[in-house]
């Protein structure tokens, strides 16, 4: 027996059950599940109008949550944002409020880092690149743990 497909809206609720998710994220879901837009884009407006989908609500969310787990770097906070599917003003509104400078947070990731008792230069650099911050801050904070000297440079 097989069971029959729910609606796309009962489909989205249980999707938004486990976690907040962008429009963009939702419809590539249920297409992803047959789902056709026109029955698609109904059901999320209608949860987008009961407030249950809010793209602005859960850039915020998520970004709030990335930087309370550890230092990221606002280039790959934005890059998760917009792979996630967020709507390019809900990406901008949600970094708004994430300093332009993020030396400090480089600062806190390589401190971090090192208490694992690492101390190769280049690998630190990487880790700090991965997680998203500025070539700017990498490179100060690389200098300052006095790990690769003051003629460190990042390669390009």
């Amino acid at each position: 027996m097989t069971r029959e497909k729910p609606p796309a809206y009962e489909q989205a609720v249980r999707l938004l059950g486990t976690r907040p998710h962008f429009r963009r994220e939702l419809e590539q879901k249920l297409a992803a599940r047959a789902y056709e837009e026109s029955e698609v884009t109904p059901a999320l407006d209608r949860l987008a109008g009961a407030g249950y989908l809010d793209d602005l609500a859960t850039a915020r969310s998520f970004v709030a949550q990335r930087l309370a787990r550890g230092a990221e770097g606002k280039l790959k906070l934005k890059a998760e944002l917009e792979r996630r599917g967020a709507s390019s003003a809900a990406v901008t509104a949600a970094l708004i409020e994430i300093p332009d400078d993020d030396l400090e947070a480089a600062r806190q990731a390589a401190a971090k880092w090192s208490r694992r008792g690492k101390s190769d230069p280049a690998a630190l650099a990487r880790h700090l690149a991965a997680k998203g911050f500025s070539r700017r801050a990498i490179g100060v904070v690389v200098r300052e743990l006095g790990a690769g000297g003051e003629d460190f440079e990042l390669d390009s």
